[in-house]
């Protein structure tokens, strides 16, 4: 009996000299977001390929509906996407012309020709309703779609995958779960598409593996990080300019799991929110690697909570970036 104690109190130690070496790694390793723009980042290409200054999230609202599209090497599969989205969106200015409405391709230093592709748009529909946003450094899905939010006009700010797995016109269930949670003080509230009615579907699609992983993710988001959300993941989520304000302005993360630390914001910041099932079919050619981008989600969610927990990382007030 006492040899299965002294196990037991060894084991005990061990596990929080563990714990305290995890707390140290995430505490020294936590670096801050560089939310300065190179030069280049400043400003978009007009139709006629004149420059004109982005503007800044902390600026009023000029138009309506902002949708920002994170790509990387995504020249192939971004026109079909923007194309359903440009129909969708003139269509509805048609029924309703006091809808305005602007499209930022966030091109996340892309090898191929996303800038290009984004650029045609611009010609084709002008500089108001489709803008390209050059990163000179790739930066993460989470850094492309923080740089497209800061330099946004809209009242409401739709984030998008460019692999249109989502159809567009679930815009319009996104924003009636939104406009559920308003109005209320400082018109804060976020929308998020949710895939999680799809979940017995998709995992009858993949493989023990790969279900074992998508089991473990949900797990640590709910241990560390946001409870009530089933599906923090999904691409298409639907923010008040003020809550794209606060949240993005404290957003750290800039890979995979980003999404979750915007969720773990709002719910500091008591921000509502709505989860919202959309259509999502899946699209050949996702930028995640089964294993190594779980891994790397994994990781992150740990930290995310330590961090914060150890004061690394803390809740910013928006404050203006060059």
């Amino acid at each position: 009996m006492d040899c299965l104690c002294e196990i037991v109190q060894g084991l005990a130690a061990l596990a929080a000299l563990g714990l305290i070496v995890v707390l140290v790694i995430a505490h020294i390793t936590a670096g801050m977001v560089n939310q300065t723009r190179h030069e280049k980042e400043k400003y978009f290409l007009t139709a006629t390929g004149e420059k004109e200054l982005f503007p800044s999230l902390h600026e009023p609202h000029s138009t309506e509906l902002s949708v920002v599209i994170p790509a990387y090497n995504e020249e192939l599969r971004m026109p079909v996407m923007l194309d359903e989205a440009m129909e969708y969106l003139e269509n509805r200015q048609k029924q309703k012309p006091s809808f305005t409405f602007e499209v930022i391709v966030v091109d996340d230093g892309s090898k191929d020709k996303t800038t290009e592709v984004g650029l045609r748009y611009t010609r084709k529909y002008g500089a108001d309703k489709v803008r390209v946003l050059t990163l000179v450094n790739n930066r993460g899905k989470g850094g492309a779609v923080r740089m497209g939010t800061l330099s946004s006009r809209g009242k409401v700010i739709l984030m998008a995958d460019a692999d249109g797995a989502t159809k567009f016109s679930d815009l319009e269930r996104v924003e009636a779960g939104l406009n559920d949670l308003l109005p209320n003080p400082g018109n804060m509230a976020i929308s998020c598409g949710s895939r999680a009615h799809l979940e017995k579907e998709s995992v009858a699609q993949r493989s023990v593996f790969r279900t074992f992983l998508m089991y473990g993710f949900h797990s640590l988001v709910w241990f560390f990080c946001v409870r009530g959300i089933k599906d923090t993941q999904c691409g298409f989520k639907l923010f008040t300019r003020e809550a794209a304000l606060k949240t993005f302005s404290s957003l750290h993360v800039e890979r995979w799991a980003f999404d979750v630390e915007l969720l773990y914001i709002a719910n500091c910041f008591k921000i509502p929110i709505a989860e919202v099932a959309v259509n999502w079919t899946e699209i050949e050619g996702s930028k995640i690697v089964p294993f190594w981008s779980w891994l790397q989600m994994g990781r992150d969610l740990v930290f995310i909570r330590l961090r914060y927990i150890t004061g690394a990382w803390k809740l910013e007030s928006p404050t203006k970036t060059d």
